[in-house]
């Protein structure tokens, strides 16, 4: 996986040098066309991890940046209006995510996330605690955890 990485940076190197224009869109657009010229290349070969995850891992950023965005403006609202309309709570999310890596990973990017707080993992690494700003329902905050951001990373990382 890192030599197509690798190789697609490469070619990303090589279309931005050709074409003269050391521009942003001109970077992705080279990345992407290498992507797709990579994938062309190596279609039928077993190895085919790279052309997987990358899609995925951008999916995940888009994901994350509309998370990161709605949480901004529910706490930018919260702290604008005279009202106190936060539910403040912990709460006990049971990990899927086994390794070290994924533990860390899931428990920073709820960090990131305004109005809430990755606090503890249990000593069995088995439960992450949580503490959000807004817990209408524990299961819905749980599911919103389990299905969003660890679900996202488990389909990177595994």
């Amino acid at each position: 996986m890192k030599n197509r990485f690798l190789s697609n940076i490469i070619l990303m190197g090589i279309w931005v040098a050709l074409t003269g224009e050391f521009t942003f869109a001109n970077y992705i657009f080279g990345f992407a066309f290498s992507f797709f010229t990579l994938r062309m290349i190596t279609t039928g070969s077993g190895n085919a991890k790279y052309f997987k995850i990358l899609p995925k891992v951008i999916a995940f950023i888009f994901f994350f940046l509309y998370e990161l965005i709605k949480a901004n403006l529910q706490v930018a609202y919260e702290v604008m209006t005279p009202h106190y309309n936060m539910s403040p709570g912990i709460v006990k999310i049971p990990l899927s995510a086994k390794t070290n890596v994924e533990i860390t990973l899931l428990a920073n990017m709820i960090t990131l996330t305004p109005g809430t707080l990755s606090l503890d993992v249990s000593d069995d690494r088995k439960v992450l605690y949580v503490h959000s700003m807004y817990i209408t329902s524990r299961e819905e905050f749980i599911d919103s955890i389990k299905n969003g951001f660890e679900k996202r990373i488990l389909e990177i990382l595994r």
